[in-house]
């Protein structure tokens, strides 16, 4: 087997890598493996029509292994850290993965204290995040 591609984050930057290293690799050439926490994908741009109810947040909910081509590996993991000296990625759980490319696509992070009038009281009320639209993730 060639290269070991491993991709941390399966949201839509890490999933379209994927499919895209997929296309572009047969799967002799490299192993793909995909990684991320949970199992649901939040269609983010969908959250813009929620407000308006020209959207329903449970459907723009999809599972994340089902986005991924044939031949891309899916790992649910939490990811505790990685040593790039060792090319090694750790889990919360279980032991390291090494790589020969890492792919880092976790996401941003939302800071609403960064926007004045999008902290403090009914905020939950006016903003939708994934996090608020669906808490039981």
């Amino acid at each position: 087997m060639g290269k070991y591609i491993v991709i941390l984050g399966s949201g839509t930057a890490g999933t379209l890598a994927a499919n895209r290293l997929r296309r572009k690799h047969a799967v002799g050439e490299c192993r793909i493996t995909a990684v991320d926490q949970d199992d649901d994908h939040v269609y983010q741009p969908g959250l813009l029509f929620v407000p308006f109810g020209l959207a329903q947040p449970h459907g723009l909910i999809r599972s994340r292994p089902r986005q991924l081509h044939e031949g891309i590996d899916y790992r649910r993991a939490r990811i505790d850290r990685v040593d790039l000296d060792a090319r090694e990625v750790y889990f919360a759980v279980g032991g390291p993965v090494a790589y020969d490319v890492l792919v880092v696509a976790t996401g941003a992070a939302l800071l609403p204290e960064g926007t004045d009038g999008l902290t403090g009281p009914g905020r939950d009320d006016r903003v939708s995040t994934p996090s608020t639209t669906c808490p039981e993730r």
